[in-house]
């Protein structure tokens, strides 16, 4: 009897197992779809939103603004979140591809610290929220660079012939050259763009590569004595390679802000604002400067990481190093100015 009876127990069990897992596959869960820079999430923070709210993420990546835009421009996708720059940010609320947000949904808002809030791209504070912001600047090999690290013309200095990587990016590089001319790096200025085209066209040789991500194995490795990156890169790198320094040159840089909105291509906007507001969390914030390196505007999320992080100016640069730095503005039709100069360089 007692046989039969666990054989009973075992077939019931079975067939429940069976039919919940028919359940299950039968039951969709809501997907958020999400479309990030590379590299720019603790990706256990997405396991643990999955888990906590039942949804599923799916996560795709891009390497540029313009690439990020491109797509969404073109209807590719339905994302539900984006992570874009500032100027981006601005060009897609003139085009009316994203929809405002409904901060009642977004409590943790608060931890944002005011000085993140009102920025020129969005000055009502309507269409974004803050995920971090930063610097780009030069990161060199003490080891290979013994001289004072300065200024931008370092990188057209014949002595570094092939050691050089700059970014493959467009703003970034023609920004920078600007900057070292003496010029705004949002001209539109037809000669001021023309003398920066030489420049990078002369400097061109030098140059060992013009990278994204790879610059990070790159420099860790001594691959290169210089490189353009962005600040939260440069404290990955200068944690895992101790003889690389960041310096942010005297003729000024960008400092760029990067923030989620929602497209109007979602079709998920509760959710959306659901993850907008867990990306806000303190501690979920933390983790994610934490672990990219990159600054973080959540001022609670700051109080959680170590003084050596917080007093390193890479990360949490001084007003006096920010004081030349400009944000990148949307450049309207004066883009396909930057599109040309970028292509014919790249093209010698």
């Amino acid at each position: 009897m007692k046989r039969i009876l666990k054989s009973l127990m075992a077939f019931t069990l079975a067939v429940s197992m069976i039919l919940g897992l028919a359940g299950c596959q039968g039951e969709k869960r809501p997907q958020l779809k999400v479309y990030n820079w590379g590299d720019y999430i603790d990706y256990s923070v997405i396991d643990e939103f999955e888990e906590k709210y039942n949804i599923d993420v799916i996560y795709d990546e891009f390497a540029t603004n313009e690439e990020m835009y491109a797509k969404i421009k073109a209807g590719a996708d339905d994302y539900d979140i984006l992570i874009p720059s500032d100027y981006t940010i601005k060009r897609m609320i003139d085009e009316d591809m994203l929809h405002k947000i409904d901060f009642n949904n977004i409590p943790n808002y608060k931890y944002i610290d005011d000085r993140f809030k009102n920025l020129a791209f969005d000055p009502n504070n309507e269409y974004s929220v803050p995920y971090m912001w930063g610097t780009v600047g030069i990161l060199y090999n003490k080891n290979m660079v013994k001289e004072t690290v300065d200024s931008w013309k370092i990188l057209w200095d014949d002595k570094y012939s092939k050691q050089i990587l700059m970014l493959d990016s467009l703003r970034d590089s023609i920004g920078i050259t600007l900057k070292m001319l003496g010029y705004s790096l949002n001209t539109k200025d037809d000669e001021e763009l023309e003398e920066a085209k030489e420049m990078l066209i002369k400097q061109k040789p030098l140059v060992l590569a013009y990278v994204g991500d790879e610059v990070k194995d790159k420099m860790i490795g001594g691959e290169a004595a210089l490189a353009v990156v962005w600040s939260g890169d440069a404290v990955y790198m200068k944690r895992e390679n101790s003889d690389l320094e960041y310096v942010v040159p005297k003729e000024g840089s960008n400092i760029w802000f990067d923030s989620i909105v929602i497209p109007k291509t979602s079709q998920n906007k509760k959710e959306a604002e659901l993850f907008i507001n867990f990306l806000c969390d303190p501690e979920i914030a933390y983790r994610n400067t934490d672990y990219i390196g990159y600054s973080t505007p959540n001022k609670e999320a700051l109080k959680l990481l170590p003084e050596e992080v917080t007093s390193d100016k890479t990360a949490y640069p001084d007003e006096s190093i920010l004081a030349d730095c400009e944000v990148f503005e949307d450049l309207a039709d004066s883009l396909v100015k930057y599109d040309r100069i970028w292509t014919e360089v790249k093209a010698q």
